[in-house]
């Protein structure tokens, strides 16, 4: 089917007729011009719909561009924060990391001194007491800044008593002499016995080795407080027979796990 043309064109062709100046010939010429026209025409209209759609196609483009351009910016912003919030914490870390480092400095270093300290108390026992270290009465250790003084029972105390014998005292006013300068290291005082259970009438009054070794530990206590030890650096411990040192098979270890432990170390 051929294509319309406009109303225009056909009008001027027979005017053109209708007055004569034109042959049958050039009618027919004129007709196949119009006809091209037209179908150029509407081509171009075709054109413009697909123009108007593509336009309309890259305006919804232009939006989701648009779009994305405003979200990646948003989310540019709230990296550049993060990374801000970063640095700063980066800053902090690296100032508590040189804080915590001093502090680890100055706890080495106190805690020398507190050795070197307890180092210098252990020679001032071990030159006090080389008498009854030699008779096997008392030992004294010094292990990372911890000072045990490990008294046997039977230089204090009478079988199955709590009670502090007089060559008891004289023993431990020997230990005083060196901790009554002790400022800043607690003491605790450990009761410790072998593992015979209590019997007789003596279990009326400690009833098991927990009642005894504790009686034993404060009465010791007392006494060094009494002999002028700071009893805010001072405490009791009572141990039964669950912390031997020895074996308690044989008489000889039983008699070594019978001790009172006076221990000196660094305050917590």
């Amino acid at each position: 089917m051929t294509p319309a043309f406009p109303s225009w064109i056909t009008v001027g062709i027979a005017a053109m007729l209708l007055a004569g100046c034109v042959s049958q010939e050039e009618y027919l010429k004129k007709e196949a011009e119009a006809d091209r026209l037209g179908r150029e025409v509407s081509a171009m209209s075709g054109r413009k719909a697909d123009l108007e759609k593509e336009l309309e196609s890259l305006g919804a483009e232009r939006l989701k561009l648009e779009a994305e351009r405003d979200s990646l910016a948003s989310k540019n912003e709230e990296a550049d924060k993060t990374i801000r919030e970063l640095r700063s914490r980066i800053v902090e870390l690296e100032g508590d990391a040189q804080m915590l480092k001093e502090s680890m400095a100055l706890m080495k270093k106190n805690r020398e001194e507190e050795v070197r300290t307890v180092s210098k108390t252990y020679e001032n026992l071990l030159d006090e007491m080389k008498e009854e270290i030699q008779q096997g009465q008392i030992a004294i250790t010094e292990l990372k800044g911890k000072l045990t003084v490990d008294v046997v029972d039977k230089i204090l105390f009478d079988s199955g008593k709590a009670e502090i014998k007089k060559e008891g005292m004289e023993v431990l006013k020997k230990v005083v002499q060196v901790l009554r300068n002790v400022e800043d290291k607690s003491i605790r005082v450990e009761g410790h016995t072998d593992n015979i259970p209590i019997s007789g009438a003596l279990a009326k009054r400690y009833p098991t080795n927990w009642e005894l070794s504790a009686a034993r530990a404060i009465n010791v206590t007392r006494y060094l407080e009494n002999q002028g030890i700071d009893p805010a650096l001072l405490s009791a411990a009572a141990f039964g027979e669950h912390q031997p040192v020895a074996d308690n098979e044989t008489p000889e270890g039983r008699a070594k796990n019978r001790r009172i432990a006076i221990i000196l170390q660094p305050m917590e």
